[in-house]
């Protein structure tokens, strides 16, 4: 690109990367395996089979780096893909700082975020396998969403479980997910017997990731032809979203720029693994030396507060035990706003890369990180979803340091979602009525107390 008066960098059609990007193979330290809930031995394909059509599983578990985009899959993506990659110019003037600031939009996706890259072929692998029906868990609703759009396009029914502190506060989540044909349920819900017994203990109980998973897990495990699909937190649900940072490389060297800090919000993981493994891949070649960092909620600050040891990814135990960051498999985040990262881990690979000490990670509380969504949207023009929120205030802080120092250097994020139905959370913030959450070390302590003890 010639001139430096761009505002986006695109991407042809033509060049949309063809293949997903597995980090396992370049670490240098092999991750710890899952888990079989009962014997505690690691955990082979068959463990996985009543969950996942076997070439998940086999995306799960591979040890290659590259592995190639189905062509049927690659139609749906070309809907939105390539996505453009920004340089928010409007916000640097407003911030006054000498760096440059980059976002890659993932908004612009039917769903409006990151989630159907991964929901598109987990629908295609489990259409392709004969399933008929898949079941899913959601917090804020994208992932929900996502996965409903992507049912839609290869003929499988859907049925999902959204946390009940969401689905009270974001109704119309629930209306666009009936729209793409789904069956939509509050967890817990008096549709299975686990959100039965939680409802008769509390009526209004505001629900987590965790007990959703349970939910849909508990409905898809018994039956042949029902699958369940995780929207993060797993191998292959990372991979699915490398296409994220492997466009962003492209644009980037179509303007000679490399970044010096990486930002990107952290719940399950996918986001930020979507954006950062490829650049991750180019730094362990020696090819760029960017600082990587995670952001996560002050309200569920699974990396910063939370303890590596292996749990279960569900409230009831149901599932493979992952060695991760945990704040333990009961825990109940309060009901912030960035519903899609209330989750009690983090994904497995994004934990592990941590504790190598190949990224950094803090938490912000949600009025910050407003705040850095306020200033966003009145320069950018894009009203942030709550949960890129808070890679906005990140980048945001780091710009602010630019300032002071007088350093040009290039920040780089993902804004994974656009905040359109997510303007309560906004409405909040404005009225001066949300407050920050800060987790107590007690609250950790408990809900710890039942995640098992494994050497």
């Amino acid at each position: 690109m010639a001139s430096d008066d761009y505002h986006k960098i695109l991407l042809d059609e033509s060049e949309i990367p063809t293949q997903w990007y597995n980090i396992v193979p370049d670490l240098p330290v092999p991750p710890p395996p899952a888990l079989h809930p009962g014997t505690h031995e690691p955990a082979g394909p068959d463990d996985f089979a009543p969950l996942f059509p076997m070439e998940l599983i086999m995306q799960e578990v591979s040890q290659e780096r590259f592995i190639d985009i189905p062509g049927e899959v690659l139609d749906v993506l070309k809907l939105w893909r390539p996505s453009p990659l920004f340089r928010a110019r409007r916000l640097e003037k407003m911030l006054d700082t000498p760096a440059k600031i980059f976002y890659k939009y993932e908004g612009v996706s039917p769903a409006g975020s990151h989630k159907p890259n991964t929901s598109v072929p987990q629908a295609y692998y489990n259409a392709k396998a004969g399933v008929k029906k898949l079941t899913t868990e959601t917090g804020a609703g994208q992932w929900g969403s996502a996965l409903a759009f992507a049912c839609a396009q290869f003929g499988i029914e859907c049925e999902v479980w959204q946390v009940a502190a969401s689905y009270r506060q974001k109704p119309y989540r629930k209306t666009m997910m009936e729209v793409w044909g789904a069956t939509v349920h509050p967890s817990p819900s008096d549709v299975t017997d686990f959100g039965r017994s939680l409802l008769a203990q509390d009526a209004d109980h505001p629900g987590s990731l965790g007990i959703a998973i349970s939910e849909a897990v508990g409905e898809a495990a018994p039956h042949d032809d029902v699958r369940y699909a995780l929207g993060s937190v797993l191998n292959h649900v990372l991979m699915h979203q490398t296409i994220i940072g492997e466009e962003a490389l492209l644009q980037l060297a179509k303007v000679g720029e490399t970044p010096d800090v990486l930002v990107g919000c952290t719940g399950g993981g996918s986001n930020f693994g979507g954006l950062a493994f490829p650049f991750m891949r180019e730094k362990m070649a020696g090819k760029m030396d960017p600082i990587i960092r995670c952001v996560e909620p002050m309200a569920c600050p699974t990396l910063t507060k939370g303890e590596y040891r292996y749990d279960f990814g569900d409230t009831a135990g149901m599932t493979p035990l992952m060695k991760m960051h945990t704040l333990g498999h009961s825990f109940v985040p309060e009901p912030i706003h960035a519903g899609g990262l209330r989750y009690h881990g983090m994904a497995p690979l994004v934990s592990h890369i941590y504790e190598q000490g190949m990224v950094e990670a803090i938490s912000i509380g949600q009025n910050e990180c407003f705040a850095g969504a306020l200033q966003f949207a009145r320069a950018e023009g894009i009203v942030p979803a709550p949960e890129p929120t808070h890679a906005i205030a990140a980048a945001v802080r780091e710009a602010m340091a630019c300032k002071e120092s007088g350093e040009e250097k290039v920040i780089l994020t993902a804004l994974c979602g656009h905040g359109h139905l997510d303007l309560a959370s906004y409405e909040q913030y404005l009225s001066g009525a949300m407050v920050d959450v800060d987790l107590s070390e007690d609250a950790i302590t408990e809900a710890m107390a039942g995640v098992p003890v494994i050497a």
